[in-house]
C-alpha cells in the first residue's frame, strides 16, 4: 500500500466519523448563529470589502440565516456554486430572493442570472474566505468531501486573504494527514472557540 493509499483510507474513515457526528449535533441553528456571529466579529471581516460565504448544505454549520445580515452591513458577499465541470464559480449576491434551491435542494444562484458579467467574481478579487469543511484539526488541517472542489478554488486565492472555516467541535480531530498539495486553514471557528490554524504562509 502507498503512503498515499493509506492516507486516502484513514481520511475516509475519519470522513464518515465526522459526517455521523456532524448529523447528531444538537442546536445545529443555534450554534450556527453562535458560530457566524464570531466569523463577522473577526477583525478580518472588518477589513475585508469582498467576502466568500458558503451557503450550507445538509448538517454543515448553518450560515443562510446571517447572509440577510451580511448583504445589509455594506460589504459585497460572493456565493460559490458548482457548474457541470464540477468546477466552482463565484457569484455576486445582492439579495436572497437572487437564490433558489437548485437540482440537490442546494440553495444556489438562479440559472438565468449565473451568466450575467456583474455577476460574476475572480477568486483574485476576494478579500476574505469563508471555508466549508467536513473535518479539521487544531492545527487548520481540512478534510472536504473528497471531491476537492475547495481545493482547487482556494489554490487560485491571493496569498494575503485569510481563510476561515467554520465547524462544530465535534467536526475536529487531534490531527488530520496533510498531502503536500492541501491547504491549511488560517482560523477555525466553532461554537467554543477561534483556533489559529498554519495558514498557508
Amino acid at each position: 500500500m502507498t503512503i498515499e493509499t493509506a492516507i486516502r483510507e484513514r481520511k475516509d474513515a475519519m470522513r464518515k466519523q465526522a459526517h455521523a457526528n456532524r448529523n447528531t449535533q444538537e442546536n445545529k441553528d443555534e450554534l450556527s448563529r453562535r458560530i457566524v456571529g464570531a466569523f463577522m466579529a473577526l477583525p478580518e471581516y472588518a477589513l475585508a470589502e469582498t467576502i466568500l460565504f458558503y451557503i450550507d448544505v445538509r448538517s454543515e454549520v448553518r450560515t443562510r440565516h446571517d447572509l440577510e445580515h451580511a448583504l445589509q452591513s455594506g460589504k459585497i458577499v460572493v456565493v460559490p456554486w458548482c457548474n457541470a465541470d464540477g468546477e466552482l464559480e463565484l457569484f455576486r449576491l445582492d439579495s436572497m430572493e437572487e437564490l433558489e434551491i437548485g437540482m440537490y435542494k442546494i440553495l444556489e444562484p438562479r440559472v438565468e442570472l449565473r451568466g450575467l458579467p456583474e455577476k460574476q467574481v475572480n477568486v483574485e478579487m476576494l478579500d476574505l474566505i469563508m471555508v466549508p469543511g467536513v473535518g479539521f484539526d487544531r492545527r487548520g488541517a481540512r478534510m472536504g468531501h473528497g471531491k476537492g472542489y475547495y481545493d482547487k478554488l482556494l489554490q487560485h486565492a491571493r496569498r494575503n486573504t485569510p481563510l476561515i472555516a467554520l465547524a462544530f467541535e465535534c467536526q475536529l480531530f487531534d490531527e488530520i494527514p496533510m498531502a503536500h498539495h492541501d491547504i491549511f486553514m488560517d482560523k477555525i471557528i466553532t461554537e467554543d472557540h477561534v483556533y489559529h490554524g498554519l495558514g498557508r504562509n
